[in-house]
């Protein structure tokens, strides 16, 4: 494209010489048009499209809502046992089963009866238990696209005996998963609001791999020292 502008001025320009100038003008022209045709073609999709989502709110969920110059509307949210969140200036809001996306358009709706073009972002938030063995088990939340490996971290890692290759989906009193891949996220498992990331424990063998390894070698030496008697 720049090629050619360079081409057609050449072509047409008057007895002399180019301008600099106006070389410079066409070339950056053509350059700003270039990058432009780029960007269009790389814009990612929108949030609704995205598998987050798309994903249905449920009791125990929190949600992130961010309202654009209204700092005393946004805040983090609980939805509670009834399916309902409760936000300043609408009171309660019904969310459950709700995707995201759904639940945004909703709150863009609600919140223009009261603002004026209101930008609003909402980010889900899952609230799991990181129990087992790790240094600090407790609740964390999590974006629905962090992995098992990032909860794990947000309750300070593993401890000496905990392993992360063992994890178990723990839903009251029920197994979901075991073995679970520690990279995996959260959305991709089905995790909930409530259920229990497990950090198992490393067999008996793997914990004391110095301690067998000294007994194995010092058997050794007393059959050798036996044997050379």
């Amino acid at each position: 494209m720049i090629a050619i502008s360079i081409k057609f001025l050449a072509a047409h320009r008057p007895k002399g010489f180019l301008a600099p100038t106006v070389v410079a003008f066409v070339l950056l022209g053509a350059w700003a048009s270039e990058i432009e045709s780029q960007s269009v073609s790389t814009i990612a999709p929108s949030s609704s499209d995205s598998p987050v989502a798309r994903s249905l709110l449920l009791p125990g969920d929190a949600l992130q809502i961010r309202i654009w110059l209204e700092p005393d509307l946004s805040g983090e949210f609980v939805v509670d046992e009834e399916g309902v969140v409760t936000l300043p200036m609408l009171g309660r809001v019904r969310a459950v089963d709700l995707t995201i996306a759904q639940l945004r358009a909703l709150l863009i709706e609600r919140y223009t009866k009261e603002l004026r073009n209101p930008s609003i972002t909402v980010t889900p938030v899952r609230r799991v238990y990181v129990l087992g063995e790790v240094n600090r088990p407790g609740m964390y939340g999590l974006d629905p696209t962090a992995s098992l490996a990032s909860a794990v971290a947000l309750a300070g890692g593993a401890n000496r005996e905990g392993d992360l290759r063992k994890l178990t989906l723990i839903r009251g009193d029920a197994t979901i998963l075991s073995g679970v891949d520690p990279m995996a996220d959260l959305l991709s498992i089905g995790t909930r609001s409530g259920d229990q990331i497990f950090v198992e424990r490393r067999s008996w063998l793997e914990r004391n791999q110095q301690f067998v390894a000294t007994t194995v070698l010092g058997v050794a030496g007393i059959a050798v020292a036996l044997i050379n008697r």
